[in-house]
């Protein structure tokens, strides 16, 4: 059986016409004859939406019953049984009802699909697996009801329903969307303007990586290798040299002539050894990538022209930047460089050439268009084949291919040396031949070291006897002066290549010598700002010794040998290392190549990928050291947080008890003052000057109360032991309460809770108590005139209460500041209290899992939104 269709809307947010889309969709395929059914949809009471249904058939819902409700689904059984060529089926993201065939309705469209039915769904971006955390992190909304992206991404067509955040506002106020009573919540929480573009945007880029998916599949089932100019794609090589900053912001303008072109940094390190590029200098110019918006990578590759290429055509790349040439004109008269290499191997990729203030300056060494600084060690990513000999020398012996380099040359040069003198026999004297051969020798020794020379020396000087030497075509040496100016040119040719040799080798022990130093700095900078260094710290020791995974392994338990050890952190291809000794064979045996640096008793790095030299084992000593101090400073810092916590708790107990001293003494001295007033044998008073002295020490006392619960509960919340019992509860029912509670005052206050609102879980005491502070607040702050005002409305999943005043506000800068106990924001004077209101009011809605936000009243004023969840 053929296996259906799917054709996926996507929508950025409820309400852009996904679902009216879709079923515009199902008329047109039923206008054309096709057999198309409603399996299910959810109009949201829309009329437009609604009026869509007309003409086309709809499959009657399943009805269940959970914990004593009716819900309805799709009945999946009675759509296969009915089979139609189409079925429409509503919000693929969907949570089905306890006692379905399937837990997620895309599960029941993967059988209608498997049935041969082509299926027409609709789903949010919110929906999407990979999204849901950046949704939430936007909206403050999380999502429950979630899509794989597999799912959506393997849709035959996947059609984005765009609409314009104002527009999408406009729908909302209009009562298109939601109901009147939902309207203003939801466009001052999840339908802000911000909100809006961010979803949209993560819409569109999201169904851009789905189309160049299928471009890549397009491409690569039919044998397509070009590069196809569908969107820019802009590389820039980087050597970490000075002149990278200049590189990557010139690609970054190249890269914003055109919309949603994409930046890509890369650094080609070889893989024999250390990358060679300053560390720190690679660190600082990926801060500059990414601050610009482009995004950094890092490529082995011993030969940087193919590396480059390789890397541009896997990314569909258009365009390479690469800078000028820092080598003299020498230098480039003998190899190409890279620039030129990969300019000419480029193919369909535009290569741009930017010159700086590097170029053609006297240290040039080329690298990606490039040259790296001269302390900068031999053995890196950026070096060309041909490069002058000094710079390539290693810390120990002098590479293979020199040494055989220069014995070709031992065997070119000195024959054709030979061939040239013979030839023009008289014109020379035997000093002058003697010179000839010595020069060979000496550029032999520069090129190949000792060996070689030595080999060049001995056959020039067998030569030079043979040839030149009376008697000529003999072996022998008839004058004693010509025996001791051959045996002094073999000590000579000797000596220099010698000296020769170990200068390049202590040059190359010194450039090494100097990028292990550069390394060191790096980590003692990390070391001195206190930084929380570990991943970077192995993900920079994997880039310097090109390895595949740098873990550090912890030893947990007791600290015999047979203890487990247990990776800390693991940076690359993940390290099976669960259990056993690092050197020990319960690791996975297809790690190979394995290098175990100890650090402690129980702490030892861990890396994998290729043998390193014992040089490199000695800075690996010192990255492991730093990878020790990163980790203790890490859990030095989890340790300081949570002490801060017990810290902070004293600065509010010693701030309370500072506030306790003096907003006690006020009602406490009123009522002692008209309770001694009532007991002083000596004056008589009137029934009017009794009661109110009586109804002086009430408030008084009233006022103590109400002080000390705060405080009391103030001290619970800071200590963590605040009693909190929820159930549900309608908002109605504690509002009035609270509005009785006030009093009088209360009496002008506009209330605007609708009846039908969803209840809330939360401690009707404790809500009581916050609705009570907030509309004391409201209504000490704002104008007699302008009397507060409470709404309510639900949406997502919560329900909002709205404490609007139209007092003078608070700046939107200060906002929080409002939420910190004992203080006033100095607009009103120590006589109103101890300025933990709010904070109190905070912290009790935080604790039954609710939020306290505050807003900016339209027109003026300060509104405080309590959101709490719907039961």
């Amino acid at each position: 059986m053929t296996r259906g269709t799917l054709r996926i809307y996507l929508g950025a947010a409820p309400g852009v016409g996904k679902t009216y889309a879709a079923l515009d969709e199902a008329h047109r395929r039923a206008d054309r004859g096709t057999d198309v059914v409603i399996g299910f949809v959810e109009t949201h009471g829309r009329p437009r939406t609604a009026a869509m249904l007309d003409g086309l058939e709809i499959i009657p819902r399943q009805i269940l019953e959970h914990r004593g409700g009716s819900f309805t689904e799709m009945d999946l059984d009675a759509v296969l049984a009915r089979h139609p060529e189409v079925a429409f089926v509503d919000e693929l993201a969907h949570t089905n009802v306890p006692g379905s065939r399937h837990t997620k309705r895309w599960l029941d469209v993967q059988e209608l699909l498997a049935a041969g039915i082509d299926v027409i769904s609709t789903v949010n971006v919110q929906h999407l697996e990979s999204l849901n955390d950046v949704v939430e992190t936007i909206t403050g909304v999380p999502q429950r009801e979630t899509v794989p992206d597999d799912v959506v991404r393997r849709a035959d067509q996947v059609e984005l329903v765009d609409m314009a955040p104002e527009a999408l506002r406009r729908r909302m106020a209009h009562g298109n969307v939601y109901g009147p009573e939902k309207v203003d919540a939801a466009l001052a929480n999840y339908f802000r303007v911000g909100n809006l573009t961010a979803l949209r945007e993560l819409a569109l880029l999201w169904l851009a990586g789905k189309v160049d998916d299928q471009l890549d599949r397009y491409r690569a089932d039919h044998g397509i290798g070009g590069t196809w100019e569908t969107r820019e794609r802009v590389v820039v090589a980087l050597t970490g040299g000075p002149e990278g900053d200049t590189l990557i912001r010139r690609a970054s303008r190249i890269a914003a002539r055109s919309k949603g072109a994409d930046l890509l940094a890369v650094h080609v390190a070889r893989s024999d050894g250390l990358t060679g590029a300053d560390p720190s200098a690679l660190a600082r110019q990926r801060a500059l990538v990414e601050s610009l918006g482009g995004s950094y990578h890092q490529v082995i590759g011993d030969h940087v022209p193919t590396a480059l290429l390789d890397f541009a055509r896997a990314e569909n790349a258009t365009q390479l930047v690469l800078g000028a040439s820092r080598r003299g004109r020498f230098a480039r008269s003998l190899s190409p460089g890279i620039g030129t290499t990969t300019t000419s191997r480029s193919g369909s990729i535009d290569v741009h050439m930017v010159t700086h203030s590097e170029a053609w300056g006297h240290r040039r060494t080329p690298a990606g268009g490039e040259e790296e600084r001269a302390h900068r060690p031999g053995r890196n990513g950026w070096r060309l084949a041909r490069r002058r000999p000094r710079a390539r020398a290693r810390t120990a012996a002098l590479e293979p291919r020199r040494r055989i380099l220069a014995t070709v040359l031992t065997l070119a040069l000195v024959p054709a040396l030979t061939a040239g003198l013979t030839a023009s026999r008289g014109t020379f004297n035997l000093t002058t031949e003697m010179l000839g051969y010595l020069l060979i020798t000496v550029i032999v020794a520069l090129v190949g070291g000792f060996g070689p020379a030595l080999l060049c020396a001995v056959t020039s000087s067998l030569l030079l006897n043979y040839y030149f030497t009376a008697p000529v075509n003999d072996w022998t040496v008839a004058d004693g002066d010509n025996a001791l100016a051959l045996l002094g040119f073999v000590l000579v040719a000797g000596l220099v290549s010698r000296v020769v040799s170990i200068s390049a080798r202590r040059y190359g022990q010194a450039v090494r010598a100097s990028a292990e130093a550069a390394t060191l700095s790096m980590l003692a900078g990390s070391v001195l700002r206190g930084e929380d260094a570990l991943p970077a710290l192995l993900g920079r020791a994997q880039e310097t010794f090109g390895m595949t995974s740098v873990t550090l392994l912890e030893r947990v338990g007791d600290k015999q040998p047979t203890a487990d050890w247990h990776p800390v952190m693991t940076v690359g291809t993940d390290l099976s290392a669960t259990g056993g000794s690092p050197t020990g064979d319960r690791v996975d045996d297809r790690l190979h190549d394995r290098v175990d640096i100890p650090v402690r008793d129980n702490l030892c790095l861990s890396l994998t990928g290729r043998s390193l030299p014992a040089a490199d084992r000695r800075i690996l000593t010192a990255f492991a050291a730093q990878a020790a101090v990163a980790l203790d400073q890490h859990r030095l810092r989890e340790a300081a947080a949570e002490a801060a916590p017990i810290a902070e708790a004293d600065k509010v107990r010693t701030a309370l008890l500072t506030a306790v001293s003096h907003d006690l003494r006020t009602p406490l001295a009123a009522a002692k003052v008209a309770v001694s007033g009532l007991r002083e044998p000596g004056i008589t008073l009137t029934e009017d000057e009794r009661a109110e002295l009586l109804t002086a020490a009430d408030e008084s006392l009233d006022k103590l109360t109400h002080l000390v619960e705060n405080l009391l509960d103030m001290s619970r919340l800071q200590a963590g032991v605040l009693s909190v019992f929820p159930r549900p509860v309608g908002l109605d029912d504690i509002v009035q309460p609270a509005l009785d509670e006030i009093g009088p005052p209360a009496s002008r206050i506009d209330v605007r809770v609708p009846e039908d609102l969803p209840t809330v879980t939360a401690d009707p005491t404790l809500l009581q108590r916050v609705i009570v502070n907030l509309v004391s607040n409201a209504l000490r702050h704002g104008p007699a005139e302008t009397p507060p005002t409470i709404t309510a409305s639900a949406l997502g999943g919560r329900v909002e209460l709205r404490v609007i005043d139209r007092g003078p506000g608070i700046p939107a800068a200060r906002h929080e500041d409002v939420f910190q106990p004992f203080q006033r924001l100095g607009d009103r004077d120590n006589t109103t209290g101890v300025g933990l209101g709010l904070a109190l009011s905070r912290g009790l809605a935080e604790a039954m899992g609710g939020t306290l936000t505050p807003d900016e009243t339209p027109g003026g004023g300060l509104t405080m939104v309590l959101s709490l969840p719907a039961a």
